[in-house]
């Protein structure tokens, strides 16, 4: 239970990051997120874990400032080179980002993890929440869903050297740019897609809003080749764990193709933003996005809330 009043998102809400007021007009951001390779080169592990440790700042409308790595490794085992390749990978994505890495701490471990704990800054009168939805608001995705399905396709020698790295590419793209726009563009509500999936992030903002997400499965932007991954088998586990867990929450229609519904609760490694804005405002944003963010797209809206957290026709 929170009792210092100056914490203005806590534990309570799934929200992406926690929110800590200074003043009237400042706050900090704080998040922290870190897993395993879910590539080979350690370069690009890096850059995709520092990417998705971000989000979590940008999901509130806050500018992230300065960060701390994490990392554990096992010693011994590997060489020296491969850790100062995952550290040099984060740390460029920090400099792009315009954020400081100012220390860290790394700890011997049998298997690699590494991601960077964030403090940022944000107006509380302009914060983004997950809890602010409001009944006739359009909903954007900023990035395709397809990166849990392509992992796993890729630890299983399936994914070509073209696929990989459309899924390193669409990881390592900063939600940044999206951010500030949706701040500008009025967003009422918003989340990053990451591990719980589209559905999952999606019920999460529905239930902390009061409102239902309607979701046209027709218009949700996917990852070249992941629909086909999903048909031969690369499903993750994470993907059934979400089904079980969603499934008294999420409705979906009889016609929705079965490897659609595997994408939909996809579990998302630095995925975009789902926004809800007020509807004459998502078109502006959703041009104002497709500069960098080509596949964003519009995929439906909020609704008054029903038996089901997310309705996906």
């Amino acid at each position: 239970m929170q009792v210092d009043p100056n914490v203005l998102v806590g534990h309570v809400g799934s929200d992406d990051a926690g929110v800590y007021r200074l003043s009237d007009d400042s706050a900090l951001v704080l998040t922290v997120d870190y897993f395993t390779p879910i590539v080979d080169d350690p370069y690009d592990y890096g850059r995709v874990a520092a990417t998705n440790s971000l989000s979590d700042v940008y999901a509130m409308g806050g500018r992230p400032m300065v960060a701390l790595n994490i990392a554990g490794f096992p010693e011994g085992d590997i060489a020296p080179e491969i850790l100062a390749d995952i550290l040099r990978g984060g740390a460029d994505v920090a400099t792009k980002a315009g954020v400081a890495i100012i220390g860290g701490h790394t700890v011997k471990d049998a298997e690699i993890k590494y991601g960077i704990a964030v403090v940022g800054m944000v107006d509380p009168n302009k914060m983004v929440t997950n809890a602010g939805a409001q009944e006739g608001d359009a909903l954007i995705l900023t990035k395709p869903l397809g990166t849990g399905v392509l992992a796993t396709a890729h630890k299983n020698d399936r994914l070509d050297a073209e696929s990989l790295k459309r899924m390193v590419d669409v990881m390592t793209l900063l939600n940044k740019e999206a951010s500030e726009l949706m701040v500008k563009h009025g967003a009422h509500a918003a989340t990053d897609v990451t591990g719980y999936s589209l559905m999952g992030h999606g019920y999460e903002l529905a239930a902390a809003s009061g409102v239902t997400l309607e979701i046209d499965s027709n218009a949700v932007p996917l990852i070249d080749g992941a629909l086909e991954h999903a048909a031969q088998g690369n499903v993750p586990g994470g993907t059934g764990t979400n089904r079980m867990y969603l499934q008294d929450k999420v409705a979906i229609a009889d016609g929705v193709d079965e490897n659609l519904n595997h994408l939909l609760h996809d579990p998302q490694t630095s995925g975009g933003l789902l926004i809800a804005l007020p509807e004459a405002n998502a078109a502006p944003l959703l041009d104002a996005l497709r500069v960098r963010h080509n596949q964003a797209a519009i995929i439906g809206r909020c609704v008054e809330q029903g038996k089901s957290n997310v309705v996906v026709t």
